[in-house]
């Protein structure tokens, strides 16, 4: 059969990305099966010419900017630079452009045309390798909670009616230098309602314009505190927020959210939306057991699930399961949180550390540790009570899930029917950016 396919009537759906609500998390990014999802420092944009209409982008997204859809001629799509450009979605085509359309068919290559994906989609979304036939990690990651999970609200606030916040608290929670410290913030909602559960996030507004003359869009950052307030009974919300002062490439850059963050002193006002997240929530059935992945600041949510487990164990009222976690940092020093973690029970939490970048000694990542801890980390694999969480770079994702098939397969567990059932139950969830 020719790869060659008739777009019907020259009409083509094409999908795009809302730039009013979109929070910037990289989710559609990360989740989409075909690479057709990129971003620059202002939008992430929808490559007409690669989309398929698969959907596998939609649910995961925490505002729904990601579902969004015009009409347009096959042969005049939206380009990049149209969408690199907008601060909003463009007007749907009048009628009558339309109908010129509908008298032109267009042939594309290889099906690549949202329209006459619609037969493949649930199919394209069950892919386990990306089109160059590489391992793809993402495409496990769980887009519903867990069953026993708290009802999480969302989206109470939008970036056209944020809240106004307090600072209440902003401390080092790392023994780095300047470059690499991680601040610990705190933030007030007083008298405003805010609900948000472990495992949610909230963007923040940082104040100004870009080089552009544009405001500066929200930037989400993970919920580091328990369901009931960093201090208990008080409307508050703390976040894990490392200052960025070079990109991913080691070039010298100064991340706008990240230092304004940082540099907030006690009183001063942040303006917040959200909260988000519907799916990265944890389990609240007892004996149920969290395994935690992380490295960086990727321990914001874990710390929110820990400290809930904490506090209900305080009270006796709770009977939880196994605690374990794998927290990786280039250095001791870089890794957030770490004195506190030191000092929890270890009756409590199973805490193993992998640092890369320590002086004289080899280089050790999460996947490393996770292989190390096999024998208990299978024991966990074949209990449906188990739950596991992945957050950091997105660099760690594909590492991290296959240590996790490397452990089942070499226990004599099929992964592929382990993977699919941990995705679909909602016990295997990624977050990475």
């Amino acid at each position: 059969m020719s790869s060659t396919t008739l777009i019907a009537n020259g009409i083509l759906n094409q999908h795009l990305i809302d730039p009013e609500i979109c929070i910037r998390c990289n989710t559609c990014e990360a989740t989409c099966p075909v690479d057709a999802i990129t971003h620059d420092d202002t939008n992430y944009v929808v490559m007409a010419d690669k989309c398929n209409g698969c959907m596998a982008c939609i649910s995961p997204c925490p505002t729904g900017s990601i579902d969004n859809w015009r009409q347009v001629p096959a042969s005049e799509p939206y380009s990049l630079a149209d969408q690199y450009g907008w601060e909003s979605l463009p007007a749907e085509l009048p009628p009558e452009r339309l109908a010129a359309a509908q008298e032109a068919p267009v042939y594309v290559q290889d099906m690549t045309q949202a329209v006459i994906a619609a037969a493949s989609s649930s199919a394209a979304a069950a892919h386990t390798t990306a089109v160059d036939g590489s391992f793809r990690a993402a495409t496990y990651g769980a887009t519903t909670p867990p069953w026993s999970a708290a009802h999480a609200y969302t989206n109470l606030y939008g970036p056209k009616n944020p809240i106004t916040v307090t600072v209440a608290g902003n401390i080092n929670c790392t023994e780095a230098g300047y470059d690499n410290e991680t601040h610990h913030i705190v933030l007030d909602f007083g008298a405003m309602p805010f609900p948000v559960l472990e495992g949610q996030s909230i963007a923040v507004i940082p104040p100004g314009v870009d080089a552009n003359g544009k405001a500066h869009v929200a930037r989400q950052y993970s919920v580091a505190s328990a369901r009931n307030g960093e201090r208990p009974g008080y409307n508050n919300v703390a976040l894990t927020v490392k200052r960025v002062t070079q990109d991913y490439e080691g070039r010298p850059t100064r991340g706008v959210a990240s230092n304004y963050l940082c540099d907030v002193q006690v009183g001063d006002k942040v303006q917040v939306i959200g909260p988000f997240g519907s799916s990265f929530l944890m389990p609240n059935h007892p004996r149920s057991h969290i395994v935690m992945i992380c490295t960086g600041t990727g321990s914001a949510p874990m710390r929110a699930m820990t400290e809930w487990r904490r506090r209900l164990r305080k009270s006796g009222k709770f009977e939880g399961g196994k605690l374990m976690l794998f927290f990786g940092a280039r250095t001791p020093q870089e890794l957030p949180y770490f004195g506190p973690l030191q000092n929890l029970p270890k009756d409590f939490m199973d805490h193993n550390f992998a640092f890369s970048r320590v002086p004289g000694q080899p280089r050790r990542y999460v996947q490393d540790a996770m292989r190390e801890r096999a024998t208990d980390l299978v024991q966990l694999l074949r209990d449906d009570n188990t739950h596991i969480y992945v957050c950091g770079l997105k660099s760690m994702e594909e590492g991290v899930v296959l240590a996790l098939r490397d452990v089942a397969q070499q226990a004599g567990l099929a992964w592929d029917d382990l993977g699919a059932r941990l995705k679909r139950e909602g016990r295997l969830h990624l977050e990475t950016y």
